[in-house]
């Protein structure tokens, strides 16, 4: 693609639920190996919504998978991603992982898509369109105050879903962890 800062025009996320979640990954493997994969997990260890991408990271850590950043020891959050978008432009095959909000009905599916995720856009949007894949859990409903949303979504959907997503990933790739 073009060094995992894809252009706004990619491709519309599809919605979906776990299953789709594994055969999203799935095909990602069978385009790359695990070793020429980078996983930006975005978000923050101070918010329970937003901590889904630095959880889920965390998990990929702890499995033994590389090429991760964005964990909750070092998230990937507003203060620190403006530093690595330089680096990120220079690297292919980025895997961007995040929360959302949306629909009442899609709280707990995912949205994936080969393109790019724009980060913080729930809260701001200043940050430029990230990974040639990409993954958003959809932690909470969209509302008129998206951040105090974020604060007050549930620890243990989102600590779920950013299992799922792991699973997903570690499963697709083939990937043996300890459970």
């Amino acid at each position: 693609m073009n060094g995992g800062m894809a252009d706004k025009t990619a491709i519309a996320g599809e919605k979906v639920d776990e299953s789709g979640l594994r055969a999203f990954a799935e095909s990602i493997a069978a385009r790359h190996r695990m070793a020429e994969i980078t996983f930006v997990c975005i978000g923050t260890d101070r918010s329970t919504g937003d901590c889904l991408g630095p959880f889920v990271g965390s998990i990929l850590e702890d499995r033994g998978v590389s090429n991760v950043i964005g964990t909750l020891k070092e998230p990937c959050d507003s203060e620190r991603l403006p530093s690595l978008l330089p680096a990120l432009a220079e690297r292919d095959n980025i895997v961007a992982v995040d929360a959302c909000l949306g629909r009442p009905g899609h709280v707990g599916g995912y949205i994936v898509r080969f393109g790019p995720l724009v980060p913080a856009r729930s809260v701001i949007d200043v940050f430029a369109p990230i990974g040639d894949y990409s993954i958003a859990a959809v932690v909470n409903v969209a509302g008129p105050k998206p951040y105090w949303t974020l604060q007050s979504t549930s620890l243990y959907g989102v600590m779920g879903m950013a299992r799922a997503i792991a699973d997903a990933i570690c499963d697709g790739f083939g990937h043996q962890w300890q459970r």
